[in-house]
């Protein structure tokens, strides 16, 4: 059997243990300390755009407390991508407040400006006020059309909290991705960019914001000598062990952007060749994306009948790990109810779609044995 080829496997830089090591030593093995405090300064200095970075246990964490700060509640609507995994969702349901689904547009795959003006205008008709957030996502590291969006949102007064966990090192206009609205979530889980074995961070432009999220973050507790609380808390910050590793990450996260991309550029290449069988691009010098993972579009009208499943089948039998795009949210058993504005893109995209391996820590080689495999069936 030749060996596993995974989709995106953790990266290690070789200096995390010695952040772990200092926190055993110091015996800083809770939550917070200070390679927390560390790891929060180096991401807002990489970020930079003058912002607040707090870290949590995890991506979801930081969407749900963003929600939390901008006041979602019951009864609340909130705009969210429907072409996106089920975390960019599921918090406003936390909330008891209701997504409500916009499609995606073809060069990007991200949320439609367009669809995303007809929501709010029918949503304002039918339920006499504004969603309370838009939630755009950077799939897979592409960045989403910013500019439209913030426009449309500043037009409305309606605030912009950017799911950007596939999306660090990713530039829109040549700004980073997570800067551009309210608020932005990031993820460090085990096949992110980087990694704090689960994690994640909410950026923040306030430090007035940055410390509310901290106060909900630690269970809310009131400036008293004994435990009291005037609101719900969540017990959401990152342990100073994860964070270490976090830290030890920031050290390697440009090699890693740097090898998402080479690997992004190689895949173009060695299928080129191929009739019906499209990566995803950046549209326009505009975007830079981080490859975080390289996708593929199959046409079996131009592939003479070849599918995106008949390529994962034929991957997965040959040991090599892919993955079908993102069933969107409209489509979700679960959120079978919610309302939904578009045209039916991301559906398509989900039908013919395919994310191929593209960690940083593969090789030329495993990369050149993923292609020859596809090419088998052309």
């Amino acid at each position: 059997m030749n060996k596993r080829i995974w989709l995106s496997l953790a990266h290690m830089g070789g200096r995390e243990q010695d952040f772990i090591k200092e926190a055993f030593d110091t015996n800083w093995v809770v939550p917070l300390g200070p390679n927390v405090d560390a790891f929060e300064i180096a991401l807002a200095h990489y970020l930079g755009k003058e912002r607040h970075v707090v870290a949590l246990s995890a991506g979801t964490a930081a969407l749900h407390l963003s929600l939390v700060l901008l006041g979602v509640s019951v009864g609340d609507e909130v705009i969210c991508q429907s072409f996106t995994f089920a975390a960019s969702a599921n918090p406003i349901t936390y909330l008891g407040a209701t997504p409500v689904f916009v499609d995606s547009e073809a060069d990007t795959w991200n949320m439609s400006p367009e669809f995303l003006e007809k929501a709010i205008t029918d949503r304002m008709e039918k339920t006499g006020k504004k969603p309370k957030a838009i939630i755009p996502v950077h799939l897979y590291g592409m960045p989403a059309k910013m500019d439209e969006i913030i426009k449309i949102a500043r037009k409305y007064k309606i605030p912009v909290l950017e799911d950007a966990a596939e999306a660090l090192g990713s530039e829109y206009m040549g700004q980073k991705c997570g800067t551009f609205g309210e608020l932005a979530a990031l993820s460090f889980n085990g096949n992110k960019m980087i990694t704090t074995s689960g994690g994640g961070a909410l950026v923040c432009q306030t430090e007035e914001e940055a410390k509310m999220t901290k106060f909900y973050a630690t269970q809310a507790r009131d400036n008293a000598p004994h435990y009291q609380h005037s609101h719900i808390g969540y017990n959401y910050r990152m342990s100073n062990i994860c964070a270490g590793i976090g830290r030890g990450q920031m050290l390697v996260l440009k090699d890693h952007v740097d090898r998402r991309r080479a690997i992004h550029r190689l895949y173009t290449d060695l299928l080129k060749d191929l009739n019906g069988v499209t990566v995803l691009q950046n549209p326009t010098i505009d975007f830079n994306s981080n490859f975080w993972l390289t996708c593929i579009l199959v046409d079996p009208k131009q592939t003479k009948g070849v599918t995106r499943e008949d390529i994962r089948l034929l991957l997965e039998r040959e040991n090599i790990e892919t993955r079908p795009l993102w069933k969107p949210m409209h489509l979700q058993p679960v959120f079978a109810d919610a309302p939904f504005y578009g045209d039916g893109i991301s559906e398509h995209l989900f039908d013919i779609g395919l994310c191929l391996p593209s960690g940083s820590i593969l090789t030329d080689e495993d990369i050149l044995r993923v292609t020859d495999v596809m090419k088998r069936l052309f």
